[in-house]
């Protein structure tokens, strides 16, 4: 006989898996990042009055005017890294809740994640050690100065909106890596790859979405 916890785990297991078959009925996913989002519990990272919401592909509010992002945004975002077999390392600017970061730990051997927010990054923190996910690396501080210490990274990606990529981020992506992020546009914002090749920057933009502007400095 099954055990109430082995029921609901059961549950959640099913949950993730038809949240990966609607993302992929929306977005072509190879089955690294299917198997990454199956396998990952949303529900976790959305707070305690949205987590009947959480498997549906809408964005979720977070506090301190954050949101989670919409699944399928987190899997357009993911695919625009273009992560195969030699990505070693991603930074992640604006951890928010942690789920973007938790997919990037199924996909990547070393994930740096840093959050401007710091009770949004110590309930990030809590969520990962829930899930028991160990290579996820966790800084509160500006994003926008990115993480010298563990630097280059294969890939960065940046969680908010953007005017401008700081010249300090390109500096810590490796030749040959590609940085994304949600670049604003007048009033809109596009999903801008850019790719690092021999000191020069390639862009190549993908499609338009909506994330929360990145802000200066640090809130505690």
């Amino acid at each position: 006989m099954r055990t109430v916890s082995e029921f609901n785990s059961k549950i959640i297991a099913q949950k993730c898996q038809k949240l990966a078959d609607e993302i992929s009925a929306e977005v072509p996913l190879d089955k690294a990042l299917y198997n990454a989002f199956a396998s990952t519990e949303r529900e976790i990272f959305a707070p305690k009055g949205f987590r009947h919401q959480a498997y549906k592909l809408d964005p979720l509010p977070l506090s301190q005017d954050q949101w989670i992002s919409s699944p399928l945004t987190v899997a357009k975002m993911t695919l625009a890294l273009e992560i195969d077999e030699n990505t070693d390392s991603v930074l992640e600017v604006g951890c928010g809740s942690g789920y973007q970061a938790a997919i990037l730990s199924k996909l990547i051997r070393r994930v740096f994640t840093i959050e401007r927010i710091e009770p949004l990054l110590l309930e990030a923190k809590k969520c990962f050690k829930m899930l028991g996910i160990s290579n996820i690396h966790a800084r509160f501080d500006d994003g926008q100065k990115g993480w010298r210490d563990y630097a280059p990274y294969d890939r960065i990606l940046l969680s908010a909106s953007i005017k401008k990529i700081p010249d300090v981020l390109f500096k810590q992506l490796s030749d040959g890596g590609i940085l994304v992020a949600p670049v604003e546009h007048g009033s809109g914002q596009i999903i801008t790859q850019f790719i690092k090749k021999e000191g020069k920057i390639r862009i190549r933009t993908v499609e338009e979405c909506l994330f929360v502007p990145i802000l200066d400095g640090i809130s505690r």
